[in-house]
């Protein structure tokens, strides 16, 4: 038995210090590179905070262009701010710094974020061990996420915030969502049975809290780029990126049936959604977000119409609310190995748009319910049993 501990340990503590080692070489070499600080995604938001501090049009496909290439992109095409447009103040700042200067204080802040959120999840799901902790600081796409300098981990943020106010503090919850929107496609069956919670159990100041959110953001990106909402309607009229093949379920779909109707991609969001409300429905009454709302947001991870590697970050609360109630190693050492598989393929030559990350989606989820079940079966063994007659 103490071996077997050991073993567990010794699984969790692989990839994890791995994750350790290669994010903090990442970012101690990132000051002192500027073709490595150009080559990430985070360039597209530091292009966008220039022509937003400029007075330019943030989606101004040319204006992005010279930019990101005179800062040392070397893409074929030019990047774009692809979150919504209410996002666009969290790229004014770039404005101000050169490329090369903001992009460790950008990653930095991504890392602190994901640290903020994984200790709000701590402190609602309890301590498991030493290993929770480290579970969600060196979960692969998250590590991912910071390296590219992307802003899943806000999305992160704004489900860790709800998670933890949404019983005291309603308001600030639903306020907390503004964060979710900024990739709302991610939350497609999770919003769903949201909504319907709320009219159910009568949580109304969620709902407010979240217009709330919403009209701030609205008012403050006005504020900097009044002309935000045609430029962003002009955009997504005129782009082509919708076309694109992503690694997740819907993509497939629409580019095996037909891949000019984007609509088809849509196909598994919808059978999310109904499911969702089947989901929900029987157990309105006795809802937690804790117990229920992880596997929606795995569900909702792997039917999102179009979504990468580094967007599961938001599968961490559901992760670490799994382990934390597993008292069985055999989930620990599974999710290890994930982590491990997930770490090679990250490093090898396949790129962001290739097929070989399809199966990194559904694997949480199948992770969970596993986890899940061996955590039931392990409770119904330890019940006392029952006189028969």
């Amino acid at each position: 038995m103490k071996n077997d501990r050991q073993i567990t340990e010794l699984l969790i503590a692989i990839p994890c210090a791995v994750a350790v080692v290669f994010t903090t070489l990442f970012l101690s070499i990132l000051p002192f590179n500027r073709t490595l600080a150009a080559k990430r995604d985070y360039i597209v938001y530091w292009a966008t905070g220039q022509q937003l501090a400029h007075h330019g049009n943030p989606y101004d496909g040319a204006a992005l262009s010279r930019l990101e290439r005179g800062a040392g992109f070397e893409g074929s095409e030019s990047f774009y701010m692809r979150n919504t447009p209410w996002s666009l103040p969290l790229a004014l700042p770039f404005g101000y710094v050169g490329a090369q200067e903001a992009a460790l204080p950008w990653s930095l802040l991504l890392l602190g974020l994901l640290v903020v959120s994984v200790r709000l999840l701590r402190s609602l799901f309890g301590s498991a061990g030493g290993h929770l902790d480290w579970l969600g600081y060196c979960f692969p796409p998250a590590l991912f996420c910071i390296i590219l300098g992307q802003t899943s981990i806000f999305l992160l943020l704004g489900l860790a915030l709800f998670l933890r106010l949404h019983k005291r503090h309603p308001f600030a919850a639903g306020a907390a969502l503004w964060f979710c929107s900024l990739k709302p496609h991610l939350f497609l069956p999770f919003g769903v049975a949201l909504l319907v919670w709320i009219v159910v159990s009568r949580s109304y100041r969620i709902l407010y809290g979240g217009i709330a959110g919403m009209a701030a953001g609205a008012i403050v990106t006005a504020c900097i780029d009044p002309n935000f909402m045609a430029q962003y309607v002009y955009y997504m009229r005129t782009s082509v990126v919708t076309h694109e093949f992503t690694p997740c379920l819907g993509d497939v779909l629409r580019d095996s049936i037909n891949p000019a109707a984007e609509w088809i991609a849509f196909t598994p969001s919808l059978l999310g959604c109904i499911w969702a409300l089947a989901y929900f429905w029987p157990r309105r009454h006795t809802w937690d977000w804790f117990e229920n709302g992880g596997l929606v947001m795995l569900a909702s991870i792997f039917v999102a119409p179009f979504g990468w590697v580094f967007d599961q970050s938001l599968a961490i609360p559901a992760i670490l609310f799994a382990v934390s109630r597993n008292p069985s190693r055999m989930p620990l050492s599974v999710l290890a190995l994930l982590y491990i598989l997930i770490e090679i393929q990250i490093i090898s030559p396949f790129g962001l748009h290739s097929a070989a990350y399809l199966w990194t989606a559904p694997a949480w989820l199948v992770w969970y319910l596993f986890a899940r079940a061996s955590a039931n079966k392990a409770a119904a063994g330890s019940l006392p049993a029952t006189a028969t007659i």
